[in-house]
């Protein structure tokens, strides 16, 4: 029978939730940490992250601290000591983890990442593969060090990216990729017989945060371009453009070929129950969905039925 192993768990959002589920099956969980509580929504309560909620359903103690730094991280670096872990387990916790964490784990510290290392280090890689056009990306388990996801890398299961697939449709299909092969490899950690690979530094490239600037679409470009951006935006922060100079989201992007390129990018070329065709720099991209300013997300068929949207209009 496989060792169980006795793991703290570091996470903060959903994608993290289907590895802290699954390690729970097999080995004894003795906390998690998680970011803190942040503001959210139009009255800006605070909200738990996902992984403090799953955490709590599990009956799992749970950490919050402020920083990792200062004394307030001295004495946290402490409390998982006194724990005395196997391994620590990191799925998108959100922070750079001090070499006195790193150094508590008997087994040493993994991290679960939604790339092919060493590339898309760093927090969007998800959103990077697809913004990017890749046809493929996939899941690596790293041996944590004190750089930016520059550890040796301990296995990599890859997969093609789906033409239509948005970052939020990756999200939840690369989680339950991390998830089976954390389980995978934490025997051959506990033997002893896991191999290791260093990364080649040359190869590095970064996937920083988004912001809410890269959701801008710019019809000029190719409609593969267009789309890309849209999916890899999906679900935050969304796609936009600006309709008679109010701002628009739009979603569920397909591409049409070069049939309707005499008109200018941006133009407005047909709407109705298949959704909003829009002229690219070459061909086109057909929205399946839209959101107008303060209004939910929408068929473009049901936006159609109260508000109307005359052919030639073009989108900033």
């Amino acid at each position: 029978m496989a060792e169980r192993l006795r793991a703290v768990f570091m996470g903060s959002p959903e994608f993290a939730v289907t590895s802290l589920r699954a390690l729970a099956t097999k080995h004894d969980i003795l906390g998690v940490v998680c970011q803190p509580d942040k503001p959210a929504g139009r009255g800006k309560h605070l909200s738990p992250p996902a992984i403090k909620v799953a955490a709590t359903l599990l009956n799992l103690p749970v950490w919050q601290p402020t920083t990792l730094k200062g004394e307030e991280g001295s004495q946290f670096v402490e409390s998982m000591r006194a724990l005395r872990p196997d391994v620590l387990i990191v799925v998108a916790y959100g922070k750079i983890l001090p070499q006195s964490l790193l150094d508590v784990p008997r087994l040493g510290p993994l991290n679960v990442h939604a790339s092919l290392l060493p590339r898309y280090r760093g927090a969007a890689p998800i959103q990077w593969s697809i913004l990017n056009r890749d046809l493929e990306t996939g899941v690596c388990i790293m041996r944590m060090e004190a750089g930016l996801d520059s550890g040796p890398v301990l296995a990599c299961k890859r997969t093609t990216i789906g033409s239509e697939e948005t970052s939020g449709d990756l999200f939840a299909r690369l989680a339950v990729v991390g998830s089976e092969l954390l389980l995978e490899i934490l025997p051959q950690l506990a033997e002893g017989t896991v191999c290791e690979t260093p990364q080649n530094g040359a190869l590095a490239t970064l996937a920083p945060l988004l912001r809410k600037e890269d959701g801008r679409l710019d019809f000029s470009q190719a409609a593969e371009s267009v789309g890309a951006r849209a999916r890899g935006v999906d679900p935050w922060p969304g796609a936009f453009a600006r309709l008679n100079g109010e701002p628009v989201k739009l979603w569920r992007p397909s591409i049409r070929g070069s049939s309707t390129t005499a008109a200018e990018p941006g133009t407005i070329v047909a709407a109705g129950s298949a959704g909003l065709e829009i002229a690219c720099g070459t061909g086109a991209v057909v929205f399946a969905e839209m959101q107008l300013a303060g209004r939910k997300r929408l068929p473009v068929s049901a936006v159609l039925s109260g508000h109307a949207i005359a052919l030639g209009t073009r989108l900033d």
